[in-house]
């Protein structure tokens, strides 16, 4: 498999952006140089990410989430 990210990725199963094998990898976020480890969804050509808004629940009992704009930089961790 390549190291080349998808544009859009998420981990939830029912989004069109879901990738199991992609997923299986260890990949890091980086949101504006900081690294985050609470990301739901990431677009990198429209510069958003989407994490999770603490323990609060919407009405079919899944997480809420916040959508953050700014620089998304996607990577693979490399572990030794």
């Amino acid at each position: 498999m390549a190291d080349q990210l998808p544009d859009r990725l998420s981990n939830d199963p029912r989004s069109p952006h879901f990738d199991e094998e992609i997923l299986k990898r260890d990949i890091g976020i980086r949101f504006n140089g900081v690294e985050k480890t609470n990301v739901e969804e990431y677009c990198i050509s429209e510069g958003w990410i989407r994490v999770s808004a603490g323990n609060a629940k919407d009405r079919n009992g899944r997480p809420m989430t916040l959508k953050l704009k700014g620089q998304v930089e996607p990577y693979i961790r490399v572990t030794a």
